[in-house]
């Protein structure tokens, strides 16, 4: 499950954060990062994903 939620935050960062904490700060934060571009919302991804796991 891991592997799939580092693709996804590739390539559609929220959808890998929802896949981990779910609907929250996070994902609408994570949403409105990758509005202003992808590799703000990739980061933010990571940096979910990374320290909540």
């Amino acid at each position: 499950m891991d592997l799939l939620k580092i693709l996804f935050a590739i390539f559609l960062p929220p959808l890998g954060v929802f896949f981990h904490v779910g609907i929250g700060l996070h994902f609408w934060l994570n949403i409105l990062l990758t509005i202003f571009g992808w590799l703000p919302g990739v980061i933010h991804a990571f940096w979910v994903i990374g320290k909540k796991g």
